[in-house]
């Protein structure tokens, strides 16, 4: 998962992506780039790490210009590589840099065909830097000294028809503006926002509206399902719907855990969502057990607190912070390596023993993706003297692998994958596990807006919108290993230090 920000502004936009890049830093700690154009000249600088780790005043001084791009990247492979930082840059045709959130699952097929067709030649192993070069390859075919935008609509038009899976972009274009696109179904996010100045019309394209707010941008809408949009270098915007445009179904996920809940997604509510979660949860439960004896409910930080209000509200029970924070340790589950994620987990939470002793405890969380942290924070809710602990998700299980865009575990390493809900409960120590229906969560994540007729639910259901190319899911699944990803740690250490 990633975060993207695009902005023509009418004076230097460089301090608002730079605003904006802290407010998705939820979707990537790994490295953050920003790229401007000053003229003719595009300056571009990126690396490993936080967003304020990366840019210092020196090298913000020298991201000059009124159009730019700025993205935050987690590893998709688990990975330290900061050759993979993003924007990537291409200076054929005209000078080209993008910025990419989602993942394409062909890649190593157009990897194939852009060396040996359109003789492109790539440096990563990222699907970004293939999605660039599709475009910019694309792009070389019209043959103006100045693009018109019927031009780059064509471009991405062929975009969507060879590139398969997830994905939302914005790039940047020398001497011509900011291009941002979607993907056919919309299953990542992408918002337009526009600010009105004495100097004229600004507008911005991003990952979440939440990044909008701090840069004083209002949110117009979502991008549509196949939808391009190209504002030119003197501020004119100009849209266009591909004919490959589909219903739109976006990410579950993104409700779930990733998006903030101060964010608006295809004009739906995250925490509005996230209310209504807690509610189901509750109903379920009021179902199953009429008669329960849960004396407290208690959220695992910092997701699930929204979700937990409404399910104590529902339930008659007290709501009570049991744990607190350390708040610069990073996501758990897409942390390299198991020893590091248990280590921490325990780093990252601390219980208050005063809300467990001798209590009847619902823990409540976003999701189980590998049970690692769940299994972990149920020990340390016994340890703290709970009488009986309880565990609920707010998602359904996590069966399979997510190919559009979020790095979840290898389906082996998955908790849930090939097992009843009683061998999970078993497995995490749990007095009794309760999960939300498919059905609720889709209903939760999907009010306010009749224009969704489905979500990406592949990682509860195994069901792949895209369809899926035979082979494809096994060799994820050998990427994805936690054997695998230290093996490629060390071939990138040792390439580093020879």
């Amino acid at each position: 998962m990633c975060g993207i920000i695009g902005i023509v502004g009418r004076s230097p936009v460089a301090p608002a992506i730079y605003d904006a890049l802290t407010m998705l830093q939820h979707r990537g700690q790994d490295a953050a780039g920003i790229a401007t154009l000053d003229g003719h000249w595009l300056n571009l600088h990126k690396g490993n790490g936080l967003v304020s780790d990366v840019f210092g005043s020196k090298k913000m001084k020298r991201l000059q210009g009124n159009i730019g791009i700025g993205h935050v990247r987690y590893p998709t492979a688990g990975g330290d590589n900061s050759a993979e930082a993003q924007p990537f840059y291409v200076n054929s045709p005209y000078g080209l840099a993008l910025g990419h959130n989602g993942n394409l699952i062909n890649t190593d097929l157009l990897a194939a065909e852009l060396f040996e067709s359109d003789r492109r030649h790539l440096n990563t192993e990222s699907d970004s830097e293939v999605l660039l070069n599709v475009l910019a390859h694309e792009l070389h075919d019209a043959t103006s000294d100045r693009l018109t935008p019927a031009d780059i609509f064509r471009a991405v038009d062929v975009v969507h028809e060879r590139c398969e899976g997830g994905y939302a972009a914005v790039a940047l274009l020398v001497d011509q503006g900011l291009l941002g696109f979607r993907d056919p179904r919309g299953i990542r996010p992408a918002v337009l926002g526009r600010r009105d100045t004495d100097s004229g019309t600004e507008w911005a394209i991003t990952s979440e509206s939440v990044a909008l707010d701090a840069i004083g941008f209002r949110l117009v809408r979502d991008l549509r399902p196949g939808e391009a949009i190209f504002v030119d270098r003197n501020g004119e915007m100009h849209s266009h719907e591909s004919r490959l445009a589909q219903p739109l179904t976006p990410c579950i996920f993104e409700h779930v855990y990733f998006a903030r809940p101060d964010s608006m997604m295809d004009d739906v509510s995250v925490y509005k969502a996230r209310l209504r979660m807690g509610e189901a949860l509750a109903a379920k439960i009021l179902r199953e057990r009429p008669d329960h004896d849960i004396d407290v409910v208690i959220p695992v930080p910092d997701t699930s607190r929204t979700s937990s209000l409404p399910l104590a509200f529902d339930l008659n029970v007290k709501y009570r912070e049991g744990f607190m924070k350390n708040r610069y340790i990073g996501r758990t589950f897409i942390m390299p390596g198991q020893e590091q994620r248990q280590k921490s987990v325990r780093r990252k939470l601390n219980p208050i023993e005063l809300e467990f002793r001798g209590k009847n405890v619902l823990l409540v969380d976003d999701s189980i993706v590998r049970g690692t942290t769940s299994k972990q924070i149920i020990q340390m809710a016994r340890d703290a003297g709970a009488a009986k602990v309880y565990f609920a998700s707010a998602s359904p299980p996590v069966r399979y692998a997510n190919i559009y865009g979020i790095d979840m575990p290898a389906t082996s390493e998955l908790i849930a994958s090939g097992r009843e809900e009683s061998e999970i409960q078993a497995l995490l120590g749990a007095d009794w596990l309760i999960y939300q229906d498919i059905e609720d969560l889709v209903d939760a994540c999907r009010e306010g807006n009749s224009a969704i007729v489905d979500f990406d639910t592949s990682c509860f259901t195994g069901n792949y919108i895209t369809g899926v190319r035979d082979g494809y899911l096994e060799a994820l699944e050998a990427r994805r290993s936690d054997a695998q990803k230290k093996a490629r740690r060390k071939t990138t250490a040792a390439r580093l230090a020879s």
